[in-house]
Protein backbone atom coordinates (compact mmCIF):
# COMPACT_ATOMS: atom_id res chain seq x y z
CA UNK A 1 0.00 0.00 0.00
CA UNK A 2 1.44 3.37 -1.00
CA UNK A 3 0.68 7.02 -0.47
CA UNK A 4 0.00 8.86 -3.69
CA UNK A 5 -0.75 12.44 -4.72
CA UNK A 6 -4.28 13.52 -5.46
CA UNK A 7 -5.89 11.80 -8.42
CA UNK A 8 -6.25 13.95 -11.53
CA UNK A 9 -8.96 13.84 -14.18
CA UNK A 10 -6.96 11.27 -16.18
CA UNK A 11 -7.63 8.79 -13.36
CA UNK A 12 -11.38 9.07 -12.74
CA UNK A 13 -13.03 7.31 -9.84
CA UNK A 14 -15.86 5.14 -11.11
CA UNK A 15 -17.45 4.68 -7.70
CA UNK A 16 -17.00 5.90 -4.14
CA UNK A 17 -18.10 3.76 -1.20
CA UNK A 18 -18.55 5.09 2.33
CA UNK A 19 -18.46 2.37 4.98
CA UNK A 20 -20.37 2.46 8.26
CA UNK A 21 -20.07 0.60 11.57
CA UNK A 22 -18.25 -2.70 11.07
CA UNK A 23 -17.26 -1.79 7.50
CA UNK A 24 -13.79 -0.30 7.52
CA UNK A 25 -12.30 -1.52 4.23
CA UNK A 26 -12.96 -3.36 0.99
CA UNK A 27 -10.54 -6.25 1.12
CA UNK A 28 -10.97 -6.96 -2.61
CA UNK A 29 -9.47 -3.61 -3.68
CA UNK A 30 -6.21 -4.09 -5.56
CA UNK A 31 -3.24 -1.75 -6.09
CA UNK A 32 -4.46 0.48 -3.30
CA UNK A 33 -3.32 4.09 -3.00
CA UNK A 34 -3.95 6.30 0.02
CA UNK A 35 -5.26 9.84 -0.26
CA UNK A 36 -6.12 12.34 2.45
CA UNK A 37 -6.55 15.69 0.72
CA UNK A 38 -7.11 18.88 2.72
CA UNK A 39 -10.54 20.48 2.50
CA UNK A 40 -11.91 23.88 3.43
CA UNK A 41 -14.19 22.07 5.88
CA UNK A 42 -11.46 20.44 7.94
CA UNK A 43 -10.18 16.90 8.34
CA UNK A 44 -11.77 13.78 6.89
CA UNK A 45 -12.87 10.83 8.99
CA UNK A 46 -9.74 9.07 7.76
CA UNK A 47 -7.77 8.21 4.65
CA UNK A 48 -9.46 7.51 1.34
CA UNK A 49 -8.28 4.20 -0.11
CA UNK A 50 -8.39 4.09 -3.90
CA UNK A 51 -7.84 0.87 -5.78
CA UNK A 52 -9.06 -1.37 -8.57
CA UNK A 53 -12.16 -3.54 -8.44
CA UNK A 54 -13.49 -5.33 -11.52
CA UNK A 55 -11.08 -3.27 -13.59
CA UNK A 56 -12.50 0.04 -12.35
CA UNK A 57 -11.20 2.65 -9.93
CA UNK A 58 -13.05 2.57 -6.61
CA UNK A 59 -12.59 4.84 -3.60
CA UNK A 60 -13.40 3.72 -0.06
CA UNK A 61 -13.73 5.89 3.04
CA UNK A 62 -14.58 4.61 6.54
CA UNK A 63 -17.19 7.06 7.83
CA UNK A 64 -16.27 6.56 11.49
CA UNK A 65 -12.55 6.24 10.82
CA UNK A 66 -10.74 2.96 10.31
CA UNK A 67 -10.58 2.45 14.08
CA UNK A 68 -14.18 3.55 14.64
CA UNK A 69 -13.09 6.62 16.59
CA UNK A 70 -15.60 9.15 15.21
CA UNK A 71 -19.15 9.11 16.64
CA UNK A 72 -22.03 9.78 14.23
CA UNK A 73 -22.71 13.35 15.37
CA UNK A 74 -19.02 14.23 14.99
CA UNK A 75 -18.50 12.85 11.48
CA UNK A 76 -17.27 15.64 9.19
CA UNK A 77 -19.74 14.81 6.44
CA UNK A 78 -18.90 17.92 4.42
CA UNK A 79 -15.18 17.20 4.38
CA UNK A 80 -15.71 13.53 3.48
CA UNK A 81 -17.97 14.22 0.51
CA UNK A 82 -16.08 17.23 -0.81
CA UNK A 83 -12.82 15.25 -0.71
CA UNK A 84 -14.37 12.34 -2.62
CA UNK A 85 -15.69 14.77 -5.20
CA UNK A 86 -12.30 16.49 -5.49
CA UNK A 87 -10.70 13.12 -6.20
CA UNK A 88 -13.10 12.60 -9.09
CA UNK A 89 -16.01 10.67 -7.60
CA UNK A 90 -19.43 11.32 -9.08
CA UNK A 91 -21.34 8.32 -7.71
CA UNK A 92 -21.46 7.40 -4.02
CA UNK A 93 -22.82 4.26 -2.39
CA UNK A 94 -23.28 4.63 1.36
CA UNK A 95 -23.11 1.50 3.48
CA UNK A 96 -25.22 2.10 6.59
CA UNK A 97 -25.46 -0.25 9.56
CA UNK A 98 -29.01 0.01 10.90
CA UNK A 99 -31.66 -1.42 13.17
CA UNK A 100 -34.82 -2.97 11.78
CA UNK A 101 -38.25 -1.66 12.72
CA UNK A 102 -40.89 -3.24 10.48
CA UNK A 103 -41.39 -6.91 9.72
CA UNK A 104 -39.37 -7.20 6.48
CA UNK A 105 -36.25 -5.69 8.00
CA UNK A 106 -34.95 -8.23 10.47
CA UNK A 107 -31.29 -8.94 11.29
CA UNK A 108 -29.09 -9.87 8.31
CA UNK A 109 -31.41 -8.20 5.80
CA UNK A 110 -29.85 -5.96 3.16
CA UNK A 111 -32.02 -3.07 2.03
CA UNK A 112 -31.85 -0.24 -0.48
CA UNK A 113 -34.03 2.49 1.06
CA UNK A 114 -35.88 4.98 -1.10
CA UNK A 115 -36.94 7.50 1.54
CA UNK A 116 -35.68 8.97 4.79
CA UNK A 117 -36.75 11.14 7.71
CA UNK A 118 -34.21 13.29 9.52
CA UNK A 119 -34.41 13.37 13.33
CA UNK A 120 -30.86 14.64 13.86
CA UNK A 121 -30.05 18.02 15.38
CA UNK A 122 -27.06 20.32 15.76
CA UNK A 123 -25.17 18.91 12.78
CA UNK A 124 -23.94 21.15 9.99
CA UNK A 125 -26.29 20.00 7.26
CA UNK A 126 -25.51 22.27 4.32
CA UNK A 127 -22.66 23.73 2.30
CA UNK A 128 -24.51 27.07 2.59
CA UNK A 129 -23.28 27.53 6.16
CA UNK A 130 -20.51 30.08 5.64
CA UNK A 131 -21.23 33.73 5.03
CA UNK A 132 -21.11 34.60 1.35
CA UNK A 133 -21.84 31.11 0.06
CA UNK A 134 -24.64 30.65 -2.44
CA UNK A 135 -27.93 29.58 -0.88
CA UNK A 136 -29.09 26.34 -2.49
CA UNK A 137 -32.65 25.00 -2.35
CA UNK A 138 -32.11 21.53 -3.78
CA UNK A 139 -34.99 19.21 -4.63
CA UNK A 140 -34.87 16.43 -2.05
CA UNK A 141 -38.20 14.74 -2.82
CA UNK A 142 -36.29 11.54 -3.60
CA UNK A 143 -33.28 11.64 -1.26
CA UNK A 144 -31.57 8.73 -3.01
CA UNK A 145 -30.80 9.06 -6.72
CA UNK A 146 -33.43 6.91 -8.49
CA UNK A 147 -31.19 5.91 -11.41
CA UNK A 148 -28.38 4.87 -9.08
CA UNK A 149 -30.78 2.83 -6.96
CA UNK A 150 -32.10 1.12 -10.08
CA UNK A 151 -28.58 0.20 -11.21
CA UNK A 152 -27.64 -0.99 -7.72
CA UNK A 153 -30.72 -3.21 -7.43
CA UNK A 154 -30.08 -4.64 -10.89
CA UNK A 155 -26.53 -5.47 -9.83
CA UNK A 156 -27.80 -7.21 -6.69
CA UNK A 157 -30.21 -9.32 -8.76
CA UNK A 158 -27.42 -10.23 -11.18
CA UNK A 159 -25.22 -11.22 -8.24
CA UNK A 160 -28.09 -13.26 -6.75
CA UNK A 161 -28.00 -11.25 -3.52
CA UNK A 162 -31.42 -10.65 -1.91
CA UNK A 163 -32.11 -6.96 -1.27
CA UNK A 164 -35.31 -5.32 -0.02
CA UNK A 165 -35.81 -2.74 -2.75
CA UNK A 166 -37.39 0.02 -0.69
CA UNK A 167 -37.81 1.33 2.83
CA UNK A 168 -37.77 4.53 4.85
CA UNK A 169 -34.62 5.26 6.87
CA UNK A 170 -35.02 7.26 10.09
CA UNK A 171 -31.81 9.12 10.94
CA UNK A 172 -31.39 9.66 14.70
CA UNK A 173 -28.78 11.63 16.60
CA UNK A 174 -26.89 8.91 18.46
CA UNK A 175 -24.49 7.75 19.63
CA UNK A 176 -26.86 6.21 22.15
CA UNK A 177 -29.45 3.75 20.91
CA UNK A 178 -33.12 4.73 20.89
CA UNK A 179 -35.79 4.15 23.54
CA UNK A 180 -38.77 1.92 22.86
CA UNK A 181 -40.98 5.02 22.75
CA UNK A 182 -38.72 6.69 20.19
CA UNK A 183 -38.80 3.62 17.97
CA UNK A 184 -42.59 3.44 18.35
CA UNK A 185 -42.71 7.04 17.11
CA UNK A 186 -40.48 6.22 14.15
CA UNK A 187 -42.77 3.32 13.26
CA UNK A 188 -45.81 5.62 13.41
CA UNK A 189 -43.97 8.07 11.16
CA UNK A 190 -43.44 5.34 8.57
CA UNK A 191 -39.80 4.41 9.19
CA UNK A 192 -38.66 0.86 8.43
CA UNK A 193 -35.02 1.32 9.46
CA UNK A 194 -33.16 3.38 12.01
CA UNK A 195 -29.57 4.57 11.83
CA UNK A 196 -27.41 7.50 12.88
CA UNK A 197 -25.54 8.57 9.74
CA UNK A 198 -28.10 8.82 6.93
CA UNK A 199 -28.26 12.58 7.39
CA UNK A 200 -26.83 15.05 6.67
CA UNK A 201 -24.78 12.87 4.31
CA UNK A 202 -27.55 12.34 1.76
CA UNK A 203 -28.54 16.01 1.70
CA UNK A 204 -24.95 17.18 1.32
CA UNK A 205 -24.41 14.77 -1.56
CA UNK A 206 -27.42 16.30 -3.30
CA UNK A 207 -26.04 19.82 -2.82
CA UNK A 208 -22.78 18.72 -4.45
CA UNK A 209 -24.64 17.14 -7.37
CA UNK A 210 -23.36 13.66 -6.53
CA UNK A 211 -25.39 10.56 -7.32
CA UNK A 212 -26.05 8.89 -3.97
CA UNK A 213 -27.70 5.66 -2.79
CA UNK A 214 -27.63 3.54 0.34
CA UNK A 215 -27.21 -0.14 1.08
CA UNK A 216 -28.52 -0.59 4.61
CA UNK A 217 -27.27 -3.57 6.58
CA UNK A 218 -29.68 -4.59 9.33
CA UNK A 219 -27.59 -5.57 12.35
CA UNK A 220 -30.38 -6.04 14.90
CA UNK A 221 -34.00 -5.31 15.73
CA UNK A 222 -34.58 -1.79 17.05
CA UNK A 223 -35.89 -1.43 20.61
CA UNK A 224 -39.28 -3.05 21.05
CA UNK A 225 -39.28 -4.64 17.58
CA UNK A 226 -39.04 -8.24 16.44
CA UNK A 227 -37.36 -10.74 18.73
CA UNK A 228 -37.31 -9.33 22.25
CA UNK A 229 -34.32 -11.40 23.36
CA UNK A 230 -31.21 -9.42 24.27
CA UNK A 231 -28.60 -9.22 21.51
CA UNK A 232 -24.88 -8.98 22.21
CA UNK A 233 -22.37 -6.74 20.50
CA UNK A 234 -20.72 -9.83 19.06
CA UNK A 235 -24.01 -10.91 17.49
CA UNK A 236 -24.40 -7.46 15.96
CA UNK A 237 -20.89 -7.60 14.48
CA UNK A 238 -21.50 -11.15 13.24
CA UNK A 239 -24.68 -10.01 11.49
CA UNK A 240 -22.87 -7.10 9.84
CA UNK A 241 -20.05 -9.39 8.70
CA UNK A 242 -22.48 -11.95 7.28
CA UNK A 243 -24.33 -9.37 5.19
CA UNK A 244 -21.32 -7.31 4.14
CA UNK A 245 -19.67 -10.43 2.70
CA UNK A 246 -22.10 -10.18 -0.23
CA UNK A 247 -21.43 -6.52 -0.99
CA UNK A 248 -18.27 -6.99 -3.13
CA UNK A 249 -20.28 -9.24 -5.48
CA UNK A 250 -22.86 -6.47 -5.88
CA UNK A 251 -20.16 -3.90 -6.51
CA UNK A 252 -18.50 -6.09 -9.14
CA UNK A 253 -21.80 -6.49 -10.99
CA UNK A 254 -22.48 -2.79 -10.64
CA UNK A 255 -19.11 -1.91 -12.15
CA UNK A 256 -19.47 -4.41 -15.02
CA UNK A 257 -23.14 -4.14 -16.07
Amino acid sequence: MSTAPAIVAADPIDLAVIGGTGLYRIAELENVETHQPPTRYGALSGPIRVGMLAGRRVAFLARHGEGHSVPPHKVNYRANLSALQALGARRVIALNTVGGITERFGPRVLACPDQLIDYTWGRISTFCEEEGTEVLHVDFSDPYTPSLRTALLAAARAADVPVVAEGCYGATQGPRLETRAEIARLRRDGCDLVGMTGMPEAGLARELGLEYASLAIVANWAAGCGDESEITLQEVLDNVAAVSASIPAILRRFLTP
